[in-house]
């Protein structure tokens, strides 16, 4: 049976108390010791750990450092060891959510029976965070939204890579998300308390690209007026995320390969290198490897940010993820805006499914809250979306303005269809939501937008 690991925060260090003995008792218990607080607060914040033990000895009490403690992370049981225990720091304790405390007397007896009970607790814990991600998975990833198996196999890439401390290539068209993948990455890292860094590669002059990324020293050049910093020192770290890398040219390709070869910089006009702890996340909206073979883009540099590539797929090869996008956008605008407006008509979703979307998640955004902020009824309609939208959907428009086309005709014929489908599906189930995901194969979420979208209650089906 797995054995939690367990955090250990006390100032005489490992020969103080039993852990190793403990770690030996309870193979493969994993026990690591810091002897301050800081130390404890910065390993927690790293890595993942399961249970905590607090041991106060001279300075803060035994309450103050377990509600320190408990502030950095307040899921991880813990127990509370004394030297000077009291019945008033033990009730502070135990009331602010410790799981036990012990009198220091009373450790070699009953720390193995707390850790063991408590042990139970985090597999508990563990297990309902398992159940927790696998109902969140389809919907929701650290800023991103999508249940298409392309985007599940994005999730699962950062999920497994993130931990490490290889370099990345995102690569995908513009509005696909890859600051977002890379903040991702940071934050389910070791790194997560460290600077995320971000550079435009393709924003910034090539004549100030190289003082940006590596700083430089007072009058190395005309208007250098003092020393100054780079963004890669400023990374120091954390994670430097280099947006459209390939924009780089081709002199400053080569001084950046040999900062991530060596990992020092040397600003300009300096003599000396300073060395630097970055990992860098490149991305690209170009045909990198056709750029790598035209000799656009140096191989060297190409295969050293390349360890691990994670293509993010367009918006239009991501199915019913327009749909669950497109509801977030228009509830968080009518939020945003406060306008009572419910959402996004039934006929607004086919025609923004059947529009191919060259700008991606970013304009589907700004074309949703457009829509919000236009419509002058309860829900936003076809109406409310931009012309070229619905034209490039399938809508005719100049001369045969008022004839109606392939999509809307189809929109018209599934939405009919849909609440039909649904009024059935519900009337015999009597409104049991999870019973008619069942039959209908459908995940419940998804259900609960086909019905909120046809303005459809579970309740009023119940007899």
């Amino acid at each position: 049976m797995h054995q939690p690991r367990i955090l250990v925060l006390d100032p005489l260090g490992p020969e103080a108390l039993p852990y190793g003995r403990l770690a030996a008792r309870l193979q493969p218990l994993e026990v690591r010791v810091e002897t301050s607080l800081d130390r404890a607060l910065v390993t927690l914040a790293r890595d993942a750990w399961d249970l905590g033990v607090v041991t106060a000895r001279s300075g803060p009490s035994a309450d103050v450092l377990y509600r320190a403690l408990r502030k950095a992370d307040p899921q991880i049981p813990m127990v509370v060891i004394d030297p000077r225990p009291t019945v008033d720091t033990a009730r502070a304790c135990l009331q602010a959510g410790a799981g036990d405390y012990l009198a220091i007397d009373r450790v070699d007896t009953d720390l193995e029976d707390a850790l063991v009970r408590l042990s139970s607790v985090a597999r508990h814990r563990a297990a309902e965070e398992v159940l927790r991600r696998a109902v969140e998975r389809p919907y929701s990833f650290e800023g991103f939204l999508g249940e298409s198996p392309a985007m599940q196999e994005v999730y699962s890439i950062i999920d497994r890579i993130a931990g490490s401390s290889v370099d990345v290539l995102v690569t995908g068209e513009t509005g696909t998300g890859k600051e977002l993948v890379a903040r991702a990455i940071h934050t389910r890292s070791r790194r997560a308390t460290g600077p995320f860094v971000p550079i435009d590669c393709g924003a910034i002059p090539d004549a100030l690209m190289e003082s940006e990324l590596f700083g430089h020293e007072r009058g190395a050049f005309t208007g250098a007026d003092a020393r100054r910093m780079g963004l890669i020192e400023v990374a120091d770290g954390g994670t430097l995320f280099l947006d459209e890398v390939a924009e780089l040219p081709l002199p400053l390709q080569a001084k950046l390969l040999r900062v991530l070869q060596e990992r020092r910089v040397r600003r300009v006009g300096a003599r000396q290198e300073n060395p630097v702890d970055v990992r860098v996340v490149a991305a690209t909206s170009r045909a990198i490897d056709q750029m790598v073979e035209q000799g656009e883009f140096r191989r060297d540099l190409f295969y050293r940010i390349n360890v691990v590539r994670i293509d993010l797929p367009p918006l239009r090869q991501r199915g019913d993820d327009i749909g669950l996008l497109a509801e977030h956008f228009a509830n968080r605008a009518a939020q945003e805006a406060g306008r009572s407006v419910r959402g996004l008509s039934t006929d607004v979703y086919q025609v923004l499914r059947g529009y191919p979307w060259p700008g991606n998640v970013r304009e589907l955004h700004n074309v949703v809250r457009r829509a919000i902020a236009m419509t002058r009824s309860p829900m936003a309609g076809i109406d409310d979306l931009p012309d070229e939208i619905v034209a490039a959907a399938g809508r005719h428009s100049g001369a045969e303005a008022g004839t109606v086309g392939f999509f809307a005709q189809r929109a018209d014929h599934v939405a009919r269809f849909e609440r039909q489908y649904l009024t059935d599906l519900l009337t015999r189930h009597l409104g049991d939501v999870s019973a008619a995901s069942r039959e209908a194969r459908l995940p419940r979420g998804t259900l609960y937008r086909l019905m909120k979208g046809h303005g459809l209650d579970g309740a009023s089906f119940r007899k």
